[in-house]
């Protein structure tokens, strides 16, 4: 799903991580650590909008996304 995609946005709490994917894609560590929980299961939400993969929930990113 990663390498068909062209940005990563990873909100953890309020701290949202937007990643560029066809320009600097990080290593597959860094990538694990912004989608994967603490139990080692993927974080929820986890959706593909577009080109674009979005991981946890932030409010603002959601309305900037589907609005």
């Amino acid at each position: 799903m990663v390498q068909a995609s062209q940005r990563l946005i990873a909100a953890k709490g309020k701290q949202v991580t937007s990643t560029e994917l066809h320009t600097t894609r990080p290593s597959d560590d860094v990538l694990a650590g912004l989608m994967l929980g603490p139990t080692g299961n993927l974080r929820a939400p986890l959706m593909r909008v577009g080109q674009t993969i979005v991981v946890g929930y932030n409010e603002q990113t959601f309305r900037e996304l589907f609005t």
